[in-house]
């Protein structure tokens, strides 16, 4: 029997850890023997075998390393060295990482040991964090210093925060140093955007193979709900429909609150926290985070557009979710965030196919006014719910997204 690895930081949580999840559960209908080496800060029952990493106190001696020294990945390595021994011993064909930040890991014991080793390495890139000295995303401050060296960084304060100590530089040669040693390794991001740009990064002298997300469209898809009238908004109102977890500022939360100030839109956020729901302006149907997809289906169906205003992403399945649902998107020109739908204006162009049918529309970062303008053209003149989710099964179906990552396997191997 074929034996499967994947390590990330959480466990069918998020978009990462539900991905890892799915790919897991095709893999083990393939005949693979399946195991998830993962972090506890966000986990949900899983079908696959699992490795806890850390244990809660653990992971948090690991949030302080990062937060009070600039040294996120590299707290204590006792457990990362329990797991080498395991691997050893299990001798997995393949080796699939996801997300190894996120306080659960020492990603330099790790790798200090799989660069010896011939075990052919899968790596899905959800965010820039491997290639740069201490940030998940740079676009939004426009910042470059990961194509030459990561220094003095304007992100410190952004996740994977740190207080006091700006460490970038070091962490990107040490990165550089362990990341490019791998004998046997396939760079997988999940958008063109986040494709390129590691071409560009010293990841880019690995093979580059991107791998669009997938989501279950058995689960996302259009129904009949009565939520609209449960959550009592009136008839006569745009439904403006929000979705992240957390809300962030680089998620576009102040742009939700902004649009909530248009007399005619009902916004509605979902992922909000309990703080955030205290503090929110009362006309916004606030909903904290849940994992209950069939909740998430029905605000996905009352929404008549959803708005992405995020300012720093890679290729958020909100938005799949949301086409597969019948549900229009709206998004900021951000990073992958793009690629999900056909916008009216490239649609035009389009002479056949699913690409000439638009799903959406696509507004510049910050044009508030540019979504205005966008929520009330799409409720004027409604795109096809039909199309809409004609696109998420011709590009997103998780198993034919998925089956590509068994492919690669079996040509590695």
């Amino acid at each position: 029997m074929k034996k499967l690895l994947q390590i990330g930081s959480s466990l069918n949580c998020g978009a990462p850890g539900k991905i890892a999840e799915q790919i897991g559960l095709l893999a083990m209908s393939r005949g693979w023997d399946v195991y998830m080496a993962h972090g506890v800060r966000h986990s949900n029952p899983s079908q696959l075998k699992t490795i806890p990493m850390v244990t809660p106190h653990e992971e948090r001696v690991h949030a302080l390393y990062s937060l009070l020294l600039d040294r996120h990945g590299l707290g204590p390595d006792g457990k990362t060295k329990k797991l080498v021994e395991w691997i050893k011993e299990y001798k997995p064909d393949v080796i699939h990482l996801h997300n190894i930040h996120g306080y659960f890991l020492n990603y330099k014991t790790l790798f200090e040991y799989l660069v010896t080793t011939d075990i052919p390495v899968v790596w899905t890139l959800h965010d820039c964090w491997p290639f740069t000295g201490h940030c998940a995303y740079f676009d939004a401050v426009d910042c470059l210093r990961w194509k030459s060296g990561c220094h003095d960084c304007p992100l410190r304060k952004d996740y994977p925060k740190s207080m006091f100590i700006d460490r970038s530089k070091k962490n990107y040669e040490l990165k550089k140093r362990l990341f490019t040693g791998l004998k046997n390794c396939v760079m997988v991001p999940v958008s063109d955007w986040l494709g390129n740009i590691t071409k560009e990064s010293f990841m880019g002298t690995y093979p580059v193979h991107v791998i669009h997300n997938g989501i279950d469209l058995n689960v996302f898809h259009p129904i009949k709900t009565d939520l609209r009238q449960r959550l009592g908004i009136l008839s006569d109102k745009i439904v403006v429909l929000g979705l992240a977890a957390p809300w962030v500022p680089r998620k576009g939360y102040n742009d939700m609150i902004r649009l909530s100030e248009e007399k005619d839109f009902q916004v509605v956020m979902v992922g909000v926290s309990a703080e955030q729901k205290e503090v929110l302006p009362k006309n916004i149907i606030s909903i904290t985070r849940t994992s209950n997809q069939r909740e998430l289906v029905e605000y996905y169906n009352i929404a008549d557009v959803f708005v992405n205003p995020t300012y720093s992403d890679n290729f958020p399945t909100t938005n799949l979710e949301a086409l597969a649902c019948g549900t229009p998107v709206i998004t900021y020109r951000t990073g992958g965030s793009t690629e999900a739908i056909s916008d009216v204006e490239n649609a035009k162009k389009m002479k056949d196919g699913v690409e000439c049918y638009p799903t959406g529309m696509v507004v510049e970062q910050g044009d508030i006014a540019g979504i205005v303008d966008a929520i009330r053209e799409l409720h004027a003149h409604p795109l096809s719910a039909e199309v809409c989710r004609k696109r998420a099964e011709t590009y997103f179906d998780k198993d034919k997204c998925f089956e590509e990552y068994i492919r690669l396997y079996e040509s590695l191997i």
